[in-house]
């Protein structure tokens, strides 16, 4: 029995052994409600691996639902922090390694043999051929936990790892949706401009069959078709911009800009609408929450690793094995040979090197602790900035449609005017002007919507369904 405790209290005390803190995670500065949120909204604590789902279906673009699942496959930023999670990973593996005795094994052979004797008679000694064989170990324990330590700040490390490759394939995926509904507005632009540049020639028509028949003066065909021309460079310019946006798509999809192209569409229609009780709330799954959190965890690791260096090193090794001239017989028992050895070492004096390198840990914590705050602060901040921009525009989309709406109808009757002789073309430029300020104007909040909208799901880290959309 006695045998069978002694290796159990020695783990125990390695275990126990551990310089440095244990790591607790910090309060973070959490606002009682949401100024902005709909009713039946908690908090909750961070849990970033709860699958986000594909959060774009939301927005019922078929061409969008096959643009996203790219990211994953086909981004080469998100596969740069793929390969480096792998790689925070592997170390983890190889700090830990550090736990374990090394062994080794060598053996060697040697065939030696002389001809002639120190008086120049030739006395021949025959080659004899020795060697040796043994099997070492060498072990540095653990005692003080710097291994422990330094294993536990790797684990948080990979973690950090996991959660900025989580954060890098969301930012790209809320990325090419932004960049997909930019483009949409391009295209309800470059309808709108085309449907304006239409109606302006039809204008041009009218005014110019009002100056043959001498009613109307030359200035109002030149304005008609100055503005008409105006139009019509604002439908190219859009188309430019419109590239752009494909360009950009393409990039974070994967593929080069010529090898993507999307046909024309409109603005998508559907905007998502917040549930009113969410299962999942803001700290739930955002990822840089998740890494800030983690990196608390690595840096209070490395006050332990720090601290560690006050303790001595202390070094185990044994070598057993066998050694024979001539080899033959070389693994009977009188050719075996065998040692043990224990080494120790402490440094004793080197300037306040170490206390200085243990304070710089601590202050390292404490700003880690100080990022992981701000970093919930600014998450809360991004959230309300969504829910009220999205309840503002809200407002003013309607607001918008009526304008356009009245716009339109000021048009027309500016246009009946002006052909029945009571109204200066002027009046009919300047409705003109407004319907198509108004229009565009109207464009843009759905645009912002949408975006806001986008935002707000990168801003909850991925959504808020309970369950992953499928």
């Amino acid at each position: 029995m006695k045998y069978r405790i002694v290796p159990l209290f020695l783990v125990t005390a390695l275990s126990s052994c551990m310089a440095g803190p244990n790591y607790h995670r910090p309060a973070a500065i959490v606002p009682a409600g949401f100024k902005e949120a709909p009713p039946g909204w908690t908090q909750a604590n961070p849990a970033d691996g709860i699958p986000k789902g594909k959060w774009w279906i939301l927005f019922n673009d078929p061409d969008l639902n096959r643009l996203e699942p790219l990211v994953v496959v086909s981004n080469q930023t998100v596969a740069a922090d793929v390969a480096a999670y792998q790689e925070a990973q592997e170390i983890v593996a190889e700090t830990r390694g550090g736990l374990f005795p090394t062994v080794g094994l060598t053996g060697s052979a040697t065939r030696a043999g002389s001809g002639s004797g120190s008086s120049g008679a030739s006395i021949s000694i025959g080659p004899r051929t020795s060697g040796t064989f043994e099997g070492s170990i060498g072990w540095t324990p653990d005692i003080w936990g710097k291994i422990r330590r330094e294993v536990q700040g790797d684990i948080a490390a990979a973690q950090v790892s996991q959660a900025d490759l989580a954060n890098a394939t969301l930012s790209a995926q809320a990325t090419l949706a932004t960049d997909y509904v930019d483009l949409r507005a391009a295209d309800a632009n470059i309808s709108l401009l085309k449907q304006t540049v239409s109606a302006f020639q039809h204008s041009l028509q009218i005014t110019q069959n009002q100056f043959n028949a001498g009613i109307a003066a030359p200035s109002d065909v030149i304005t008609a078709r100055t503005q008409l021309e105006g139009a019509q460079a604002q439908l190219i310019g859009e188309g430019a911009v419109r590239a752009q946006f494909e360009h950009a798509v393409a990039v974070l999809a994967g593929h080069a800009p010529s090898d993507l192209s999307l046909p024309p569409g409109g603005l998508l229609a559907t905007i998502p609408e917040i549930p009113l009780v969410l299962p999942s709330t803001l700290l739930q799954r955002r990822p840089d929450i998740a890494a800030a959190e983690r990196t608390m965890a690595e840096q209070n690791a490395q006050i332990g690793v720090a601290e560690s260096a006050f303790y001595p090193d202390i070094s185990l090794s044994a070598l057993g094995g066998y050694a024979a001239d001539p080899i033959g017989g070389l693994f009977s028992v009188s050719n075996a040979l065998w040692s043990l050895g224990a080494s120790g070492s402490e440094t004793l004096f080197e300037g306040g090197a170490r206390i200085a390198t243990v304070k710089a840990a601590e202050f390292a914590y404490d700003a880690s602790i100080a990022n992981y705050r701000q970093t919930v602060l600014t998450a809360f901040q991004d959230v309300e900035d969504d829910l009220s921009n999205l309840r503002i525009l809200a407002q003013q989309e309607a607001v918008e449609q009526a304008a356009v709406a009245d716009a339109a109808r000021a048009v027309q009757i500016a246009l009946n005017e002006y052909e029945a002789g009571t109204q200066a073309y002027t009046t009919v430029v300047t409705a003109q002007a407004t319907l198509l300020s108004d229009q565009q104007n109207l464009v843009t909040v759905q645009q912002d919507r949408l975006i806001d909208s986008i935002s707000l799901i990168q801003d909850l880290g991925g959504g808020w369904q309970a369950a992953p959309a499928r």
